[in-house]
């Protein structure tokens, strides 16, 4: 039992010292370094840390208490582990548990501690050391080759520059780090090519680039990074080369063709104003369409002045003081004249030059009011103390050398002189109107008319009014016995000098000059008679930009368009048209010219824009042809002649104008080239001359009645040489007043033939018809009348067929039948003027009324011939021999009546020289009617002026 105890009591001792023992073995915690740094290299798991991982215990060499067992880490997510490689020395290495992306992560921080192995075995009562930080740095790989940002690039730029940088290419690299991220280096890879490339991808031009030799250059450009890896996918560069920037207009064409009829035609559709990226505030264009080289001063209408004043309506009674040079009208065939430009009559004064109005033509009294106008071209005069240059002047013819009118220019300007005679009062009255006008001496044409309504007097230019600056008075002109002389182009000085002479002549051109007494023009004809058929037009003004304004001047030919906003201005230019309402305008060149202003908010340095020249190129019109057709032969009675009515010429006259179509615009292609085309437009005078011998006075005329011209634009006017129609007018018209042109002659037994030429013009003789000529036979035997009369009576029938061809035929077929009844009629008065003469005077009347009954038994083969109107059906077809048959028949006939005629001349010569006359033989030989006795004569005689 005591034994028991002390080995329990021995027990409890050791176990006591050994827990004492024991606590005392692992008192020491393991120790490591306070931080690491380590670098591992992406794509692999070694991690190099400085220093090593080596943990210390100083319970060694303890076993268990001095040896480490683990290094535990502690941070979010770190992908390292710690593990122990010897117990013993407590070296640990630092791994990662999978790759490592640089990309992802460039470093990592984490905590470590060390952990030894406790007391024994069980590796209880470890203990673990302080916590160390570790500091991970990951090293990149280059892995990724650079890649451009855009695959390509463009850039213009200005010939003829330097450039430090044209544009930058940028290229990026995914890898991380500096070493491999970074681009280092940019190459061209294209060879010979005007460009470098610096290493932060600025492309530059090594030389002087020209926009004539190359337009753009296409680059190739490639990246390197700092590990030289070079880009797999180059980058595209294209430099435009752009011209040298020149502010001014751009896109306008030097040429713009303008085809007739075509209407409005836009000049620059596709124009803009290139600025050079200047600001600017404001645009003024000013286009001016020149056309002083066209007629007088534009395309205007080219109708005699007649004409061109009955169309606008004007006043009549005007004379012409300058009219084309004739027989009647010789007093301007000593001027100059220019050869007018589509049938333009224009007089040209060279300070040598006047013209005497004949007396007869002066306008004896001009009263109150008058107009006096004129076109007018006139420059300044040489020296310095220029002379006056009469254009118009009313003096005295001898003794004295008094100016009772003139009109004329002094120093640029115009004046008008009006001394008026002594009337009630002798007191100073207005006498000189005076006018200074730009328009005086520009060397261009103006219209000028003065309009006088005494005291007042008003010039008109183009339209447009001008007050006098200047009125001074003077006494009037006391009357006298001395008569005066109108004169054009200088003043008749015929008194107070040695010698009557010319004196003020007048430089420059005129036209038209024309005097109205009575009566003034009003506005509207005026502006009528100067007006311009072109000029600038604008297509579609409401759809102007907003805030553009525009001006045209009274002749549309300057244009002035105003904005502030350059896109507004640019659509409005572009709008701005050509227009010529003339049917066949004048062809030719129309010089345009556009000059602009601009103001830039930096007043300093405001840029310049350039004028601008182009041509409108009027084509020439496709010339109309004018064809009159109608019968071409007429024969008729000589009572026809001299009847109230007298005999119509032209009752089935058509007048049609045709075009060839050679070049036809592309609205008329489905016309084949060639091809004739019928076209209406106006005439402005048909004329009806007398062939051969002219028109006697008091025996014969050519009349149309008044009633036919009323209501349209025409007037006629006739002389010993034929009728003349005159008037702008439609062809229609022309054509219905020539078909009541009529013929009279009141000794129609002393006529046997007339001819007569028609010829109808438009634009003033710029294009004629053709010459139709007609001949009319009268007939004189009582056969032959009556058988003309019977087919002359209806003429509605006459006229029924209008078709050319068969209006042809028709009258061939009818002077085919008459000539071979003549000609049965003249040998049966052969043969009975031959009875006569056997028989006797006696018997005359009796044998001869026998003869005519038997002469119509044997002409017709007995055929009963009635007072009725005979309806005649001719055959088209029918052959044209019978025609010449008969005509040879008729020869032969004259020759054997002249053989008759000389054997008569040696009969008896108790036959009066009353039986012989022919008068007596149309007597005898016309059915008795009403008389053409003194009553007739009376009314032929009445309608003889007109």
């Amino acid at each position: 039992m005591k034994t028991l105890r002390i080995s329990l009591v021995s027990v409890l001792l050791a176990m006591g010292l050994s827990t004492v023992l024991s606590g005392k073995v692992n008192k020491h915690k393991p120790w490591i370094e306070t931080s690491y740094h380590g670098v591992i290299s992406e794509n692999t798991d070694t991690v190099l840390l400085d220093p090593p991982l080596v943990a210390l215990d100083k319970d060694a060499p303890v076993p268990f208490a001095g040896e480490i067992c683990a290094f535990k880490i502690h941070g979010q997510d770190a992908p390292f582990e710690a593990v122990v490689l010897n117990k013993t020395s407590g070296i640990g290495l630092l791994q990662a548990k999978s790759p490592i992306d640089c990309e992802a992560q460039k470093e990592y921080t984490f905590i470590v501690q060390a952990y030894d192995c406790g007391s024994g075995p069980s590796g209880s009562g470890w203990k673990k050391s302080h916590k160390a930080v570790v500091h991970i740095q990951v090293n990149d790989v280059n892995e990724f080759p650079p890649a451009f940002r855009e695959p390509v690039y463009r850039a213009a730029v200005t010939e003829g520059k330097i450039y430090d940088s044209i544009l930058q290419v940028e290229a990026t690299d995914q890898d991380c780090s500096p070493q491999y991220s970074q681009i280092c280096n940019y190459d061209i890879v294209t060879p010979d090519t005007p460009f470098a490339i610096d290493r932060n991808g600025n492309i530059r031009n090594t030389e002087k680039l020209s926009y004539d030799r190359q337009q753009q250059y296409t680059v190739m450009v490639t990246a390197l990074d700092c590990g030289q890896k070079r880009a797999t996918e180059n980058a595209l560069v294209h430099i435009d080369i752009k011209p040298v920037c020149k502010p001014g207009w751009q896109g306008w064409n030097k040429r713009v063709d303008y085809e007739p009829g075509t209407g409005s035609k836009q000049l620059c559709p596709k124009m803009h104003l290139e600025t050079c990226d200047e600001p600017l505030s404001s645009v003024r264009a000013t286009v001016e369409l020149q056309t002083s080289h066209i007629g007088k001063g534009c395309d205007r209408e080219t109708y005699s002045e007649k004409s061109l004043q009955k169309l606008c309506g004007a006043s009549s009674g005007s004379t012409d003081l300058l009219p084309a040079p004739s027989a009647s009208t010789n007093w301007t065939a000593s001027l100059l004249t220019d050869s007018g430009r589509d049938s333009d009559l224009i007089f040209r004064f060279d300070g040598r030059q006047a013209a005497k109005i004949p007396d007869r033509v002066v306008p004896q009294n001009l009263t109150d009011q008058f107009t006096i106008a004129t076109w007018m071209k006139h420059g300044p005069s040489p020296g310095l103390r220029a002379e006056k240059e009469t254009l118009l002047c009313n003096s005295d013819k001898t003794e004295m050398n008094r100016h009772h009118y003139a009109l004329y220019v002094h120093n640029c300007r115009l004046v008008f002189l009006l001394r008026r005679d002594f009337t009630q009062v002798d007191t100073f009255r207005p006498a000189e109107f005076h006018w200074k006008l730009d328009q005086i001496c520009d060397k261009e044409w103006h219209y000028y008319v003065i309009n006088v309504e005494f005291p007042v007097v008003t010039l008109y230019v183009d339209g447009v009014t001008y007050e006098p600056y200047l009125v001074t008075d003077d006494w009037p002109i006391h009357p006298s016995q001395i008569d005066v002389q109108l004169t054009v182009g200088a003043c008749w000085q015929g008194g107070e000098v040695t010698k009557p002479r010319f004196t003020q002549y007048f430089r420059g051109s005129l036209s038209g000059l024309t005097i109205r007494p009575g009566k003034i023009e009003s506005q509207k004809v005026i502006s009528c008679l100067q007006a311009c058929k072109e000029g600038l037009d604008i297509n579609s003004l409401e759809s102007l930009g907003r805030g553009i304004k525009f001006h045209f001047n009274p002749a549309q030919s300057i244009l002035v368009m105003e904005g502030d906003d350059l896109e507004n201005v640019n659509v409005a230019l572009k709008k701005v048209s050509y227009i010529n309402s003339r049917q066949f305008p004048t062809p030719g060149i129309r010089r345009l010219r556009i000059s602009t202003s601009v103001q830039c908010f930096g007043e300093d340095t405001c840029i310049w824009i350039p004028d601008i020249e182009a041509v409108v190129m009027v084509l020439q019109p496709s010339e109309p042809r004018i064809t009159l057709t109608g019968t071409e032969r007429v024969t008729r009675p000589a009572s026809d002649l001299r009847g109230p009515a007298g005999l119509p010429l032209f009752q089935d006259l058509h007048i049609i104008s045709r075009v060839t179509k050679n070049d036809a615009p592309a609205r008329s292609r489905a016309h084949r080239p060639g091809v004739l085309e019928e076209i209406i437009h106006n005439l402005d005078y048909c004329d009806v001359l007398v062939l051969g011998e002219e028109l006697k006075p008091g025996l014969e005329s050519l009349q149309v009645n008044r009633s036919s011209l009323l209501g349209k634009h025409l007037d006629a006017t006739n002389s010993t040489s034929g009728i003349s129609i005159y008037g702008v007018d439609s062809m229609s018209n022309y054509e219905q007043v020539v078909r009541q042109v009529r013929y009279l002659h009141w000794r129609g037994a002393e006529l046997s033939e007339r001819k007569f030429r028609l010829s109808c013009s438009e634009l003033n003789g710029r294009y004629t018809s053709n010459e139709f000529n007609l001949e009319v036979s009268v007939l004189h035997s009582s056969e032959a009348e009556g058988h003309v009369n019977h087919m002359a009576v209806p003429p509605q029938y006459l006229q029924a067929v209008h078709h050319p061809i068969m209006a042809h035929s028709q009258s061939s077929a009818h002077n085919s039948a008459i000539p071979s009844a003549a000609t049965v009629v003249i040998v049966m008065c052969i043969t009975t003027l031959v009875v006569i003469v056997v028989l006797g005077i006696y018997r005359v009347h009796v044998a001869h009324q026998r003869s005519s009954d038997g002469g119509d038994r044997t002409a017709e083969g007995g055929v009963d011939w009635s007072n009725s109107a005979l309806n005649i059906t001719v055959n088209p077809m029918e052959s044209f021999e019978e025609p010449q048959a008969a005509a040879d028949e008729e020869e032969e006939e004259e020759e054997e009546e002249e053989e008759d005629e000389e054997d008569e001349d040696e009969l008896d010569d108790d036959i009066t020289s009353a039986e012989s006359e022919d008068s007596d033989d149309e007597e005898a030989a016309v059915p008795r009617g009403p008389r053409g006795d003194k009553s007739q004569r009376q009314w032929d005689a009445s309608t003889l002026p007109y």
